[in-house]
């Protein structure tokens, strides 16, 4: 969110071309672990030969809004509540309760008849990755081409010279998310073939996650908490550690119910956005990138466009101001 937000209105792209570099780390790291066969991620979610374009329009646009009225990412609001922030717990508390019902609930009556009964069948493909859908409308194998083009571009525009160079500190940061994602991949695909119980092959996100944490921590489920659980309570605990080291641990609340409100608004339309489009700016935005799934472009546009429109909402008064300004040359 701090990235988009000073592209537009600050002319500083540093942010975005990180977040680039990252989903381009992570896509080089998986794909090669792909090929030698220790990640397997058309076992996952993103690459179900069912394709909700709906969901991912819709959820995106949701989730970047309300990311917008809230001022940070699902990921973003562990990492603050990791420091001490009760507004980034109240946010999560929120988008795990509004995810559940976007899984579960009343909210899933409406998923499923939005985003599951328009889903377009890639089943030709065996998956919707946009390597297989290549390769299987031109009849070639096409999937490690498809992936280094892609990588390439990726690569290319974050790493421009010029005034967007990134800093050594960003592109290190960059590696270490990319890698954290790649290691997901492979942990949970050993970790599947090797339980005699179902494991669902993941790498990361925090929408759903937050969810099967709440859920753990409140119900018997029957199932143990799986690899996104454990890596929600990381990223707070290594928040905590973080904030501890710097001596930047103190407690936020709300200054007023205004703030409150936006922030459960928020909060509800990340989570639940966030079920709908399949992912988060973690989730789509580096992780289904990595798997070259068909759905990340939509999903990365739509939660950028709402954020946008979010903005415009809490700068300039009307969501319609993002119309104007979108795609235009950020504000110097």
């Amino acid at each position: 969110m701090a990235a988009l937000e000073r592209y537009w209105y600050a002319g500083d792209g540093s942010g975005v071309r990180t977040w680039v570099l990252a989903a381009a780390f992570a896509l080089i790291a998986t794909q090669v672990l792909s090929f030698a066969g220790l990640a397997d991620p058309a076992r996952s979610f993103y690459l179900a030969p069912s394709f909700g374009l709906t969901g991912a329009i819709l959820g995106g646009l949701a989730f970047g809004f309300g990311m917008a009225l809230v001022g940070t990412c699902g990921f973003g609001a562990l990492v603050r509540a990791g420091g001490g922030s009760l507004r980034a717990l109240v946010v999560i508390l929120v988008l795990g309760l509004s995810a559940l019902a976007a899984q579960r609930g009343l909210l899933a009556l409406l998923r499923v008849e939005a985003v599951d009964k328009l889903a377009i069948d890639l089943s030709f493909a065996g998956d919707q990755s946009i390597g297989a859908i290549v390769s299987a409308l031109s009849g070639v194998d096409l999937r490690l081409a498809v992936a280094v083009l892609v990588a390439a571009g990726l690569l290319c525009w974050a790493l421009a010279g010029g005034a967007g160079r990134l800093s050594r500190g960003a592109v290190a940061t960059a590696g270490v998310v990319g890698a954290v994602i790649a290691f997901g991949w492979v942990a949970t695909t050993l970790a599947a073939r090797a339980s005699f119980m179902p494991v669902q092959v993941e790498a990361g996100s925090f929408v759903v996650p937050v969810a099967d944490t709440i859920l753990q921590a409140i119900a018997f489920t029957g199932q143990g908490p799986d690899y996104g659980v454990g890596l929600v309570l990381g990223v707070v605990a290594g928040a905590a550690l973080c904030a501890w080291r710097r001596h930047d641990i103190r407690w936020e609340a709300c200054d007023d119910a205004r703030e409150l409100g936006r922030h459960l608004v928020g909060g509800f339309l990340m989570g639940a956005g966030g079920v709908f489009a399949l992912g988060c700016t973690i989730g789509q935005g580096i992780t289904a990138v990595s798997a070259l799934a068909v759905s990340a472009p939509f999903v990365i546009f739509s939660i950028a466009l709402g954020a946008r429109m979010g903005l415009a909402y809490l700068i300039e008064g009307s969501p319609l101001a993002a119309f104007r300004r979108f795609g235009s040359e950020p504000a110097e």
